[in-house]
Formats: C-alpha cells, sequence, structure tokens
C-alpha cells in the first residue's frame, strides 16, 4: 500500500479568487498557480485540475500499457500518452481522450490492440473514472 498525498489552497470567491496545488509527498512541485479561468478559458500559465487528472491519466495508462504488453512478450520500446480531459462548466470532467503512439519491437497490430485493450481495463486510473467519465482510446504503432 502507498499513500501519496497532494494540498491545495484557495482564496477569494470562484471566479476571481486563486490558489495553488502542492505535491507533498515528492516536493516535486509546490504553489503551482490554479484558477477559475485556467479551467475554463485560456491556462495563463496556471493550471488546473483536469490538467493534472490528465497527467496522472498518462502516466498511469503508460504504466498499465507496459505491463500488459510485456505480458504478451512485447516490451515496449517507448510509449507516449497525451491525455486531454474535457471540462464542462456545470457538467465537471465528461471526456478523457487517451493518445497513444508505442514504439514495440515485434509486436504486430493485432498484439498491439489486445494490449491497448488490457491496458484500458487495468489501468487504476481508467478504472477510477469508468462510469462517470467516457473515456476515449486511440493507439497506433510508431
Amino acid at each position: 500500500m502507498a499513500d501519496r498525498t497532494a494540498s491545495a489552497v484557495w482564496q477569494g470567491n470562484l471566479f476571481e479568487g486563486s490558489g495553488t496545488v502542492s505535491a507533498v509527498s515528492t516536493g516535486l512541485f509546490t504553489d503551482a498557480p490554479v484558477s477559475w479561468p485556467a479551467r475554463t478559458e485560456e491556462p495563463g500559465g496556471k493550471t488546473s485540475p483536469e490538467e493534472l487528472l490528465a497527467a496522472a491519466h498518462a502516466a498511469c495508462f503508460c504504466m498499465a500499457l507496459s505491463n500488459e504488453l510485456s505480458k504478451l512478450g512485447h516490451t515496449p520500446a517507448r510509449l507516449e500518452v497525451q491525455a486531454t480531459a474535457t471540462f464542462i462548466p456545470g457538467q465537471g470532467v465528461t471526456t478523457m481522450a487517451l493518445d497513444v503512439t508505442a514504439e514495440v519491437p515485434g509486436a504486430d497490430d493485432a498484439a498491439f490492440r489486445e494490449g491497448l485493450a488490457a491496458a484500458e481495463g487495468s489501468c487504476p486510473v481508467s478504472n477510477a473514472l469508468r462510469g462517470n467519465v467516457d473515456i476515449q482510446v486511440e493507439g497506433r504503432l510508431a
């Protein structure tokens, strides 16, 4: 079991206020700025919960896909996942689109697709979102 901790601080009302988020467990980032306009308009150098969720999903999916392909006998040389979380005010995160590019020596498209499907089922972040968010996975071998 592993616990990971992050923290947030907010000042002011939702629309005009601002805040920060920090990765407490690792200290990897501290006081990263967040605001409502960064969620709904242009980021302006600030992050958002949706961007952080997308980053977590991209990392998690890379790990799950690496594991699933390796179990099929095809250890990947390189995996790249771009995750895009769509946030609609009043509805929340509606879609998470994962765009996967993979270099997998010895794997044909069928083996890659098998690993991709298995990863979608085994990724803990996908499983946490499933039923609440439309998860779309596109992938290709490089």
